[in-house]
């Protein structure tokens, strides 16, 4: 789904609360506990998202929000008063204004949607509040450094960390993964995602709109770019790894008795963003100016602890249309997204893909089979539902979260970790082990039931 998309189907272009009142989620049920104290940091155009589905549910008490640009706050403030809902706490004026919010509301939960830097020292500062439940939109931090302080950290306090990666829940994936479980494609050997995505018209706009329309980026931006685009600048390696990894990652039960071993990584020529500036706003503009660093296609392929091979691939900045890549590929059979094809051995015709759409179907995975009314209007077509959805069950039951601490650190790790092989001119480089050797012993509880 390409941004145009998400915006019409679940994004502010279609955040309306017409009918909510009448399909609240949980409305009709008895409350058999006090609501949920959730604050949501970060109210830009993906925090105004997980705001919707907050606002929703009927078993969560909205207890602030901050953020820094007004703009936002008056559309997320506008969101808050069409749902009904009372006014949170609004927390602005001050980058560090986060940290007011947590030592005065003291959340049960709270919702990270800001830049990247940002994640690391607002996931820590909350659990040093003494939150016990932290969400945050992708990447868990910059540095290798930084992951590893997360992890600690988490431990310490003995609290949850959990990516809201909704890709793991998306419903093609989730079915490929019921397949998996039920040895449909035999012994897994072969895995491929990424994230393919022309993200040309996020990285500039003209100020006004958050995509495209211009070429700037950086503090005249709008949204995305007015942060996003720098890491194009000053960095090389795969940036956004986690919403191909996730899903892999649960096919092959990385952190639950496999784990990633090493990794090496490949970068192209960057070319893409200085040809799309010079088309669009001439060779003249500043930013036609600037030495992009970020290469245009990435590749990373990573070995695991049980003999599965990865490729994952980062390519945003040349035109294409929108493909996460996923191959999941076993002594059975195959599943090829960009294909839209599955074969099975044994079951298909010889040498021919059937549609996936057919094996899909039939293992639809419970999760979507329980819940896929209440996604109706959720972003990125209903998977965004699943991962708040997770996140506030978790809370309730007082259980881990689906995707955990060690998880976010060794999907995000990816590209500090490309990064330095790119750096040493491709040499392969050690994945840590983030769960200090306990990943032989762990066991999954992702998407067991179709509860969360």
């Amino acid at each position: 789904m390409n941004r145009k998309e998400f915006l019409r189907s679940g994004g502010l272009a279609a955040l309306s609360f017409a009918g909510v009142s009448q399909s609240r989620l949980f409305a009709r049920e008895k409350k058999a506990a006090p609501n949920v104290r959730v604050a949501l940091i970060g109210t830009g155009l993906r925090g105004q998202g997980h705001l919707d589905l907050l606002l929703r549910r009927a078993d969560v008490d909205l207890v602030a929000i901050c953020d820094v640009d007004d703009r936002m706050l008056s559309s997320a403030k506008e969101l808050i008063t069409k749902s009904g809902k009372k006014m949170p706490k609004i927390y602005t004026g001050d980058p560090y204004a986060w940290q007011g919010l947590l030592r005065e509301q003291k959340p049960e939960g709270v919702v990270i949607a800001t830049p990247w830097e940002w994640h690391k020292p607002m996931i820590i500062g909350a659990l040093e509040a003494g939150v016990p439940y932290v969400a945050t939109e992708v990447m868990l931090g910059i540095t290798l450094q930084d992951h590893w302080d997360v992890v600690k950290a988490a431990e310490k306090y003995n609290a949850h960390v959990m990516m809201l990666e909704n890709v793991c829940y998306r419903r093609d994936v989730m079915a490929v993964l019921n397949m998996v479980q039920q040895g449909v494609f035999g012994e897994l050997v072969h895995l491929q995602g990424g994230y393919q995505h022309n993200l040309r018209g996020v990285k500039f706009n003209n100020g006004q709109q958050a995509y495209g329309g211009g070429c700037e980026f950086g503090p005249k931006a709008f949204s995305e770019a007015r942060w996003r685009t720098e890491h194009s600048v000053h960095r090389n390696g795969d940036l956004y790894p986690t919403h191909g990894i996730g899903p892999l990652a649960h096919y092959i039960n990385i952190n639950q008795g496999n784990r990633f071993m090493n990794l090496c990584s490949f970068s192209s020529k960057a070319r893409g963003l200085h040809d799309y500036v010079v088309k669009e706003c001439g060779p003249d503009h500043p930013s036609a100016k600037v030495n992009f660093k970020l290469g245009d296609v990435v590749t990373t392929s990573i070995n695991c602890a049980n003999g599965e091979t990865i490729l994952l691939q980062h390519d945003t900045s040349l035109p294409r249309p929108y493909s996460l890549g996923f191959r999941v590929q076993g002594t059975g059979g195959l599943w090829m997204d960009v294909a839209n094809g599955i074969y099975v051995e044994g079951q298909s015709k010889n040498d021919e893909w059937d549609a996936a759409q057919v094996w899909l179907d039939k293992y639809d995975h419970p999760l979507w089979k329980r819940w896929s009314k209440e996604t109706a209007g959720a972003g990125h077509g209903g998977m965004d539902f699943f991962v708040i959805h997770a996140f506030i069950e978790s809370i309730k039951r007082k259980t881990k979260t689906p995707m955990d601490v060690y998880d976010a650190a060794t999907w995000s790790a990816i590209t500090p970790l490309s990064e330095s092989s790119v750096e040493a001119g491709n040499q392969t480089v050690e994945f840590p082990d983030f769960t200090g050797g306990q990943w032989m012993y762990r066991k999954s509880n992702f998407a067991l039931t179709d509860e969360y």
